[in-house]
């Protein structure tokens, strides 16, 4: 979720708007294709908010949240037993069958999840994560899903130099390349284990577009360069196996710039699978046909990008997280499978509109925001402000 490394601006494709096609043919049915209906969880944190805030008067205010609350969202699993994992699983899916609907769930347990920041976490070894990969599955069994795998989970690796337990960087050790080669067998396991269900859709997190860049590059930590491109991590961590990508989990990018992006990112890697090239030109992404029937799809994640990305004041923060509670966003496009791009299998709503990023202080010695003159709540906690912002800020509007 965290934009670490920059990458160049990339010119948007001029595309005719189309119906999104089916994900790609992986030996299930698809749950997107047509005109999907995503499942609308019937108490949410923004249902209830609309019923104090309607006893205190705040009408206004209610009826936004109201509208809020009937928006499909992700249903997140984010820890638990293997049996608690089942039952959860079960029990969302038994409810999205009563409207049926197609649930859209997020897998999120990984070991070494987001580095021991914000949203750290994890199971506890390579074999329990199995487990509950297992468990996750048959939670979901012949039913109809959409499953988000491990949101940073290749877009932040063990082996970067922020994400280490101490925080002074990796060196490259045996150890750190130990936990990277243990998080691609992990990510490979979880798309194979998943993509077995007959009616699931099986989505690879892949960062968002102003983070990893396309092609690998020398970190100059000691760390194998072949480890670290965007492209190099999905094949790595078996994106051949899933239905597509993911882009742009909890944050804020314009959808024309993903679009753009992830373009990119479905030709590369498509040619690199063609050609058993270890990287992709622009020249060779135009010998990639925009129509070629392999090319991979994605969807993105546009819960909370209707304003863009938030521009800090310049030279006020020493780091402005741009990604953690920026102010002044607002909701993006609804959830759907028409999305007038024909590698965007749906627009989804899978971080929860009002969960804040976590408790940010922008270089600051906080503990305040210095954005908000508050401390922020930890990363989920609901922030019902914040998520009145994002609705008054909706493109489109949201009421």
């Amino acid at each position: 979720m965290r934009p670490r490394i920059g990458i160049l601006a990339v010119a948007a494709a001029s595309m005719v708007a189309v119906l999104a096609p089916p994900a790609q043919a992986l030996g299930h049915d698809d749950p997107l294709a047509g005109k999907a209906r995503f499942y609308v969880e019937p108490d949410t944190n923004a249902g209830r908010q609309a019923e104090i805030w309607a006893a205190e008067g705040r009408d206004a205010d209610a009826a936004h949240m109201r509208a809020l609350s009937k928006v499909s969202q992700a249903v997140w699993f984010t820890g638990g037993t293997p049996a608690e994992v089942r039952a959860g699983v079960r029990r969302t899916m038994v409810k999205a069958a009563r409207q049926r609907a197609v649930p859209v769930l997020v897998a999120y347990y990984v070991p070494g999840r987001d580095c021991s920041q914000y949203s750290a976490g994890g199971a506890p070894s390579e074999a329990a994560y199995r487990a509950w990969i297992d468990a996750f599955a048959k939670g979901i069994g012949g039913g109809r899903a959409v499953v988000i795998v491990e949101p940073d989970g290749l877009a932040l690796l063990s082996s970067e130099p922020w994400c280490n337990e101490g925080g002074g960087g990796s060196t490259g050790t045996p150890e750190d390349m130990a936990l990277v080669d243990q998080r691609f067998r992990e990510i490979d396991y979880a798309i194979r284990t998943l993509q077995r269900l007959p009616r699931t859709g099986v989505y690879v997190d892949s960062g968002h577009s102003d983070w990893q860049p396309l092609n690998d590059y020398d970190a100059g930590y000691g760390v194998p360069s072949d480890q670290l491109g965007m492209a190099s991590r999905l094949l790595k961590g078996g994106i051949a196996k899933a239905d597509g990508f993911a882009l742009n989990v909890s944050n804020y990018r314009s959808t024309d710039e993903l679009v753009a992006y992830g373009t990119r990112l479905s030709k590369c890697l498509r040619f690199r699978q063609k050609t058993g090239a270890a990287s992709c030109s622009d020249e060779d992404l135009a010998t990639v046909r925009d129509h070629e029937r392999k090319l991979p799809h994605f969807v993105l994640d546009t819960s909370r990008n209707g304003q863009g990305p938030w521009t800090p004041p310049a030279d006020k923060y020493s780091d402005p997280q741009v990604w953690c509670n920026p102010p002044g966003r607002g909701l993006g496009e609804r959830p759907s499978t028409r999305t007038g791009e024909p590698l965007v299998d749906a627009f989804l709503w899978i971080k929860r509109p009002g969960e804040s990023d976590g408790q940010c202080t922008r270089g600051t010695a906080g503990p305040e925001d210095p954005e908000y003159g508050v401390v922020d709540p930890a990363a989920g906690a609901w922030w019902p402000e914040y998520a009145l912002g994002l609705s008054q800020r909706a493109v489109p509007p949201l009421r």
